[in-house]
């Protein structure tokens, strides 16, 4: 049996041998702010695509292939089933302006039949539209290399791939198809031929908005992505995907009377939870650290109905972390965080469980308005209250539920806008929010205070300290920070007094704009997963940039000399997560 390493390595050494640049995995969580997670390859190519970044001055090679680690939330309420999953691995080759469909469709074909030993089922090819043209080129291309290959043509909704996020490349794909272990066609591999650039989404797109129009790309581009779960279901035979050996020790790891759903969605869980908390992702009520929640607290949720224990589910992620480590390094890296903010996260879903486990009981039925009530006051996500729900949850539909949410977050915004002087906001940067010129006065001094108590904590603790985000209003700064134990109340001390020093020493606060790589050069602190522009402001506290207390990215604003902030305390420190601390403070 070829195993996915062995298949990771062919693919690798196929690419190389035609002059493509290995390019590591990027993180799950992008640098791009208008996506969520990671959910394929080409997306840390973008810029490359349009032209805003040099594939030759940063890897060597016009052309790119990768292993990349994806996730997709779409799919979350359909796991379970033999061929969805939340994490996968995208197996990818990428050409920026290097080559076209005939080196493109040449190389799939050799990859499929000759290193993999696969017959091809069939292909599919664009079918044409109003905008673009029906693409007989590649179909010509297919015949070439098979005559009696079966080429399928087919419309925009199938074989037209659209931005990723909120814009961007697109263009023509060809798709191709293999037989699996159950005699069953399924899609291994789409070839996405980048032709054109479109100014608004997928969705947009094949809606057919009229005020957005397809751009031709200056140069054309080879976007190809394959998951390596079904290319390894085709390759070992196998039924389904958990039948191979990405999932077989998981699997086995199960209590052998799990029904088969069961068993499908704590594996696949079990694996998106580490994969995201390898990458920084801690459980939380938003963003990506939501979605993490969704996943553990599902199993959190089978555990319990099936009187588990949590052990198990330690036990799985210990066996990810063994079988994907010597591929991605950073879950052996982050280890012992990983297993720690799992159990962080069960103590505090534990103490609601049970309370949730009996409102539930009480319930005649269970409509989307309960089930937000449940997850708002008890953190019981959707996915647990329909699987903890039962009979009574059967009308319950994920898109009534999201619609709860989105009232709650319009209502809550509005309370935002009320809280700070009723007539909306004159400053919301998302850190730093302020409702009239008194309150700018104040968050614009406490924005400097932060600035100094980064520098202060790392004075005090050491350079474990990593800014995990900050969020300002009139009462406070709340500083979020990485540090792997509580912080003693005599550190505390020490950091406040520092900061108390530096503001009666009345330091001037200035900026310098830089290019970004003469910027970091400064030693200026910045956080890692901000995507900044390519010149930046450095906020400094000192009489000169080389002689300054701190040194931080910053767009401002910030008060012109520390004595203004005239006095500093810590209010509070606490955990927010393993591994995360925070702290919340205020000036006077």
């Amino acid at each position: 049996m070829i195993r996915s390493t062995d298949i990771r390595a062919k693919f690798s050494a196929f690419w190389k041998s035609r002059g493509h640049a290995a390019v590591p995995s990027s993180s799950l969580v992008p640098s791009d702010p208008s996506v969520l997670l990671t959910t394929a390859g080409m997306q840390q190519f973008k810029p490359y695509y349009t032209g805003e970044a040099d594939p030759v001055r940063d890897f060597g090679s016009k052309s790119a292939a990768s292993c990349q680690k994806s996730f997709r939330t779409s799919d979350i309420d359909e796991v379970g089933d033999e061929r969805h999953l939340t994490f996968f691995e995208m197996l990818g080759n990428f050409s920026f302006g290097g080559y076209g469909k005939r080196e493109a469709i040449t190389y799939a074909y050799d990859f499929i039949t000759a290193e993999m030993g696969l017959a091809i089922s069939y292909v599919t090819v664009f079918e044409g539209s109003a905008s673009v043209p029906r693409d007989e080129e590649s179909a010509g291309i297919w015949k070439e290399l098979k005559s009696d290959i079966d080429v399928r043509y087919e419309g925009m909704e199938d074989v037209f791939w659209g931005p990723t996020g909120s814009s961007g490349p697109c263009g023509p794909t060809t798709e191709i198809y293999v037989r699996n272990g159950a005699g069953e066609d399924i899609e291994i591999w789409n070839i996405v031929f980048n032709q054109f650039l479109y100014p608004g989404s997928r969705e947009e797109l094949l809606a057919g908005t009229a005020d957005k129009e397809l751009k031709p790309l200056a140069q054309f581009g080879v976007d190809t992505g394959m998951g390596l779960e079904r290319l390894a279901m085709v390759v070992q035979k196998t039924k389904t995907v958990f039948e191979t050996d990405l999932f077989a020790p998981l699997i086995a790891a199960l209590p052998a009377e799990l029904d088969e759903r069961t068993k499908r969605v704590i594996a696949d869980h079990a694996r998106g939870s580490a994969f995201l908390l390898s990458d920084g992702v801690r459980p939380s009520n938003k963003g990506a650290g939501y979605v993490l929640r969704r996943l553990m607290r599902r199993v959190f949720a089978y555990m319990h109905l099936n009187a588990l224990s949590n052990d198990i589910f330690e036990a799985l992620m210990k066996i990810v972390i063994a079988e994907y480590g010597p591929e991605y390094q950073g879950l052996m890296k982050e280890r012992d965080g990983i297993i720690d903010a799992m159990w962080a996260e069960w103590e505090q879903f534990a103490r609601t469980l049970d309370r949730g486990v009996k409102a539930i009981a009480a319930m005649p039925s269970i409509d989307s308005k309960a089930a937000f009530d449940l997850y708002q006051s008890m953190g019981m996500t959707y996915e647990i209250v329909k699987e903890l729900g039962g009979t009574k949850a059967r009308g319950l539909n994920r898109e009534d539920f999201d619609r709860e949410f989105a009232k709650h977050q319009a209502s809550s915004r509005a309370g935002a806008e009320k809280k700070f002087g009723g007539h909306g906001l004159i400053l919301d940067t998302g850190e730093l929010k302020a409702g009239n010129e008194e309150e700018l006065k104040k968050v614009t001094r406490l924005h400097t205070a932060t600035h100094l108590l980064q520098q202060a904590l790392k004075d005090v603790l050491g350079g474990e300290v990593a800014q995990r985000g900050s969020d300002i209003t009139v009462e406070r700064t709340r500083f979020d920070f990485s540090f792997p134990r509580k912080v003693l109340p005599e550190e505390l001390k020490k950091a406040e007094d520092i900061v108390n020093a530096k503001i009666a020493e009345d330091l001037p606060m200035t900026f310098v704009e830089l290019p970004i790589e003469e910027a970091k050069k400064t030693g200026a602190l910045y956080y890692f997963k901000e995507k900044y522009p390519e010149r930046v402001k450095v906020y400094y506290a000192g009489r000169s940039l080389e002689t300054a207390y701190s040194r931080e990215f910053c767009g401002g604003p910030h008060v012109t000399h520390t004595g203004e902030l005239k006095k500093f305390r810590i209010m509070k420190e606490e955990a927010t997560s393993a591994g995360i601390r925070r702290i919340r403070a205020t000036v006077e």
